[in-house]
C-alpha cells in the first residue's frame, strides 16, 4: 500500500470561507491564489529545492455537487440506507479523468484501465463499499450523468485502485472518466502529487524525509509563515504508525491472553488436583467393590474432560460471533482470507496450552488417587 516515498494533495479553488473541523475559516487572497497553482509550484516558491524528488506525477481530482454517494446508488439508495444509515450519502464522488490516473497507476505499478466515449469505472477497494457499489453497477439501466453527459458502467462490478497512500486498503471509491469528460476548472476539488525521494540511501531518505515531516524544516516555515496547507503522507511516516499500531496490539493481546488463559487453566488444573486428593477414600471403596484400575481411570479423564471442556465450549461458542463482528470491523484492515492464519495460529496456541493443563492435570489427579 506504499508504492511510493511521497503522496501530497492540497485544495484547489480555496472559496473566501470554508468551513474545517466545524469552524467557518475566511480564507486570504494568498491562500486562494494558491489553491490555483499546482502543488509542484507551492513547492517551489516556498523554497524546496524540486531535485530531492523524483518519478513527480501530479493530478487534479474532480468533484460535482450533484454527484453524491446517495446520486450514485439511486434506486438501490432507499434498501441501502435501511442496511447501511450511518454512512454520509451527501458525500460528493471524486472524480478522475482515466489518462491522469493512468499515470498515478503506473507509478504504482497497479492496473491501467481505458474507456470508451460513454464509458466509467469504479475504482474501489474497500471491500464492505465494494459490495454495495457492485449491487448499483449490476443493474444494466444504472447512467451517470457527469458535466453534462451521461455515462454508463465499462464493468458490472468495481475495479481494485486507489491514489491516496493508506495502511490499508480505505478507497472507498474514484470514478474514472474519458479524457474528453468536459470537467471544468471549478469542479476541480484538490490536486494530487506522488513522488519518489531521489536517492536510493536509507540516510539519505531520512532527510529528505525531515523537509516534508518536521516544524524546523524551512520548507514548512515558509508554508507556514505564508498560511498554507498541503497535507499529505509518506511511506515511512506510513509504515512507522502502521508497526506502532501492531507492536501495541500484538503486546496486549499475546500478553494478557496467555495471562488470562494460563490463569483459568491453572485454577481448573488445582482445583480438580484437589478434589482428587480429598476424594482418594472415594476411589478406594471402588477398588474395593470390584472397580479395576483402567475402569477408574476412564472415569477420571471423562470428569477431568467435562471440567476443562465446559468453559472451552462456551468460549468457543462466545469466539464464533465475537469473531464475524470483528471481521466486520476490520473489513477494511484485512479480509477473512488474511485473517485465517491468525485465528489458525491462535487455535494452535490455545490448544498447545489447556491441553497442556488438561493433561498435566490428569496425570497428576491420577497419580494421586493411584492405590499404595
Amino acid at each position: 500500500m506504499t508504492p511510493v516515498d511521497l503522496n501530497l494533495y492540497k485544495i484547489a479553488n480555496l472559496p473566501e470561507r470554508y468551513m474545517k473541523y466545524g469552524v467557518e475559516i475566511k480564507a486570504t487572497k494568498e491562500q486562494q491564489e494558491d489553491s490555483k497553482i499546482p502543488i509542484v509550484e507551492t513547492l517551489k516558491n516556498n523554497g524546496l529545492d524540486m531535485r530531492v524528488l523524483k518519478d513527480v506525477v501530479e493530478i487534479p481530482i474532480y468533484t460535482s455537487s450533484d454527484l453524491t454517494w446517495k446520486e450514485f446508488f439511486k434506486n438501490q439508495y432507499e434498501e441501502i440506507k435501511l442496511r447501511f444509515p450511518n454512512l454520509r450519502y451527501d458525500t460528493t464522488e471524486e472524480i478522475v479523468k482515466v489518462s491522469d490516473y493512468n499515470k498515478i497507476a503506473k507509478l504504482y505499478g497497479i492496473n491501467e484501465y481505458q474507456l470508451n466515449d460513454n464509458e466509467y469505472i469504479m475504482i474501489c477497494d474497500f471491500t464492505s463499499m465494494k459490495e454495495i457499489r457492485n449491487k448499483v453497477l449490476n443493474d444494466d439501466k444504472n447512467y451517470l450523468t457527469i458535466a453534462g453527459r451521461q455515462y454508463k458502467s465499462k464493468y458490472n462490478e468495481c475495479k481494485d485502485g486507489f491514489i491516496i497512500m493508506s495502511t490499508s486498503h480505505t478507497n472507498t471509491g474514484i470514478i474514472l472518466v474519458p479524457d474528453n469528460c468536459p470537467l471544468t476548472d471549478n469542479m476541480k476539488e484538490r490536486t494530487f502529487l506522488a513522488a519518489n525521494y531521489n536517492t536510493d540511501l536509507d540516510e539519505e531518505k531520512e532527510k529528505i524525509e525531515e523537509l516534508f515531516s518536521s516544524s524546523d524544516s524551512g520548507f514548512i516555515q515558509n508554508l507556514n509563515n505564508n498560511g498554507l496547507e498541503i497535507d499529505g503522507f509518506t511511506k515511512i511516516s506510513i509504515m512507522e504508525a502502521s508497526i506502532g499500531l501492531a507492536t501495541i496490539v500484538t503486546f496486549i493481546a499475546i500478553y494478557l491472553g496467555i495471562i488470562f488463559l494460563i490463569a483459568s487453566s491453572a485454577i481448573l488444573a488445582l482445583k480438580q488436583l484437589t478434589d482428587s486428593s480429598d476424594n482418594i477414600q472415594r476411589y478406594t471403596i471402588l477398588r474395593s467393590i470390584g472397580c479395576d484400575e483402567k475402569m477408574i481411570n476412564k472415569a477420571l479423564f471423562r470428569q477431568i474432560g467435562i471440567f476443562f471442556g465446559v468453559p472451552l465450549i462456551l468460549a468457543i461458542i462466545h469466539s464464533v460471533f465475537g469473531i464475524q463482528f470483528v471481521i466486520e470491523m476490520m473489513s477494511g484492515l484485512a479480509s477473512k482470507e488474511d485473517l485465517l492464519p491468525s485465528a489458525i495460529a491462535t487455535v494452535v496456541i490455545i490448544g498447545v496450552i489447556y491441553g497442556a493443563y488438561f493433561l498435566a492435570t490428569y496425570f497428576g489427579s491420577k497419580n494421586i488417587i493411584k492405590e499404595d
